[in-house]
């Protein structure tokens, strides 16, 4: 008989008032509004480790969505990702609430420099002892670029592009610049760092340029656990290359299976081996103790689903003004510079078109993912149905009332998964990657592109790859 396959688990979250439901602030048990202080992230995370999540991902984005309507009015009154605070921020605060619980935190490259940001990962690496994954992201919003100093963003390929290049000046920095046993901590001979094992990195890259040593020495895990979420044809071809965990979406297991097995065998023509990147899909999941409760309370918050807020997120993500469609009017595919496989997924051919009715609802079809209904065993019937027919290794839960959206899953569904033996009962030890990866090491694995770059004794100055 074949074991089943471990379930993997991550709170989906945003460090602002609304994430991908519009509205559900105002739910008089929500408690979202409390985003920006640190009592509402400590009482996330300990709850999250309380149910053996493996982690937090936290979302981000540069930039208001400003698609809808011409103007930014909408998202900013709805509080569709308006505001938002730093997301990297919070992370300190929860690892300290917490022994075992990971971090998935979300930068855009484009407005980053590798010099910079890796000491930054190295430190929250460090901070946390070993838990931080970095969602790799390259930023779709126009409103982004003009913010940055730019007059447009970047074209979509040419931001995976640049992306290549960010990277392979990143794991330079994190596996080529110290040598292991680098830091001596000689308090009697008066030395901290053996100079000669921290080597200097000259990277000279269309996009990006470092000549310098990393700034951080080697953090548990040196490179973070690598999250990234684009599945278009180009995303996919990077993300089969650098990612460690994929953040997908789709809305029946036929759509979100034909973008697993795609990345899984771009992996294996990288060289990789396709089960070294664990799959992750958004879902929504209202759960309790039966079925009619559950109905009851999935008619309760759908009433304060924002319509307008909903359709700000929608056109923000992509590229494409819904204000002037009627609600039955369908969804066309056009070629636009932000979200390319979330507007391939919302038009496939074979697929009833969506409508903005569609996008405003509190349904399936809204969450254009997994929009799961029950009692905790209909829910878990459900969560592995999606594992059998999409290949998928676990779930982004989204929020949708916090806080009790995800205790009722903590209280209700966990105990069903570990009593189908598909869910672990305890938390191994180890940084997130030796937790996602057991048996792994705190590494990046072998065959895995930024290990090339890991630097060993006597090695000279770090320089272009060959």
């Amino acid at each position: 008989m074949t074991t089943p396959r471990e379930l993997r688990l991550n709170a989906f979250q945003m460090a602002a008032p609304g994430h991908t439901w519009a509205g559900l602030w105002r739910h008089p048990r929500d408690t979202s509004a409390a985003y920006n202080t640190l009592d509402y992230w400590i009482d996330l995370a300990r709850t999250a480790e309380r149910g053996l999540f493996d982690g937090v991902f936290l979302a981000d984005v540069i930039g208001q969505y400003d698609v809808y309507g011409g103007g930014v009015e909408t998202a900013l009154a709805r509080a569709a990702q308006a505001p938002s605070i730093d997301p990297f921020l919070v992370v300190p605060a929860m690892a300290q609430a917490t022994r075992h619980l990971g971090f998935g935190v979300t930068a855009n490259l484009t407005y980053e420099h590798p010099f910079t940001f890796t000491r930054r990962i190295s430190t929250l690496d460090h901070l946390t002892g070993g838990r931080v994954g970095w969602n790799i992201v390259t930023g779709y919003l126009e409103s982004g670029a003009r913010g940055m100093g730019q007059p447009e963003a970047r074209a979509h390929d040419d931001r995976y592009d640049a992306g290549e290049d960010f990277l392979e000046a990143s794991y330079k920095l994190w596996e080529g610049s110290w040598e292991e046993g680098a830091v001596r901590r000689d308090r009697i001979g008066g030395v901290f760092t053996d100079p000669s094992r921290v080597h200097r990195v000259l990277h000279e890259g269309p996009y990006y340029r470092v000549d310098g040593r990393h700034l951080s020495e080697p953090s548990p895990q040196r490179t973070p656990v690598l999250y990234q979420a684009g599945t278009s044809a180009r995303g996919r071809q990077f993300a089969a290359r650098h990612a460690e965990a994929i953040f997908l979406n789709g809305h029946t297991p036929a759509v979100a299976g034909k973008a697993v097995r795609s990345i899984r065998e771009a992996a294996r023509d990288a060289g990789r081996d396709p089960y070294d990147i664990r799959m992750f899909i958004g879902a929504t999941v209202i759960v309790a103790p039966t079925r009619a409760e559950a109905l009851d309370l999935r008619d309760a918050y759908a009433h304060y689903i924002d319509r307008e807020g909903q359709l700000a997120l929608v056109s923000g993500w992509t590229g494409i003004d819904l204000a002037g469609l009627r609600p039955d009017e369908p969804f066309a595919y056009q070629k636009t510079n932000a979200m390319q496989s979330l507007v391939e997924n919302l038009t496939a051919p074979g697929e009833r078109p969506f409508t903005p009715a569609d996008f405003a609802a509190f349904g399936p079809r809204g969450a254009r993912a997994p929009f799961i209904v029950g009692s905790p065993s209909e829910v878990a019937d459900t969560l592995l149905e999606w594992v059998r027919e999409a290949d998928i290794d676990g779930f982004n839960l989204t929020r949708a009332v916090a806080p009790e959206t995800l205790e009722a899953f903590v209280d209700l569904v966990v105990p069903e998964l570990q009593s189908r033996g598909v869910f672990k009962t305890a938390y191994r030890d180890g940084t997130l990657r030796e937790k996602l990866f057991p048996g792994s090491g705190p590494h990046l694995k072998s065959s895995h592109p930024g290990a090339a770059f890991k630097v060993g004794p006597g090695a000279r100055d770090v320089r272009q790859a060959s």
